[in-house]
């Protein structure tokens, strides 16, 4: 098992976690699956080999985390969500026209903050 497969491993858990974050704004259940698929392959193989001269795990891992916590466009993403939702008078598509710009607002954000406290090397 050379290097080639090593950095292919890599790139195919940068795709899942891209996805996840982007996808996972639908749903938080899926992220946080997603979240925890990521975790459980890190263990399987060692983070010192699987990130061996490409990238710290830490910013991937944040990213998870932080996409898995961002639950903003629908009512059923979030329990909070669900709790507001009568009382307030809002319809579900209410969640989407205040979801997106935040959900935009979150990555514009977070990604670059993520980088500047955990660096990638």
């Amino acid at each position: 098992m050379g290097a080639g497969y090593e950095m292919s491993f890599v790139f195919a858990v940068l795709i899942v976690a891209l996805v996840m974050f982007v996808w996972g704004r639908l749903r938080y259940d899926i992220v946080a699956l997603g979240a925890l698929l990521v975790l459980t392959l890190i263990r399987i193989i060692p983070a010192d080999r699987v990130f061996m001269g490409f990238a710290h795990p830490d910013p991937f891992l944040m990213t998870v985390a932080i996409g898995a916590s961002c639950a903003f466009l629908t009512p059923i993403g979030h329990q909070s969500n669900t709790l507001v939702m009568e009382p307030g008078g809002y319809r579900f598509g209410d969640y989407w026209r205040m979801g997106v710009p935040l959900s935009v607002v979150v990555i514009i954000i977070s990604l670059p903050l993520i980088l500047w406290f955990w660096p990638l090397r």
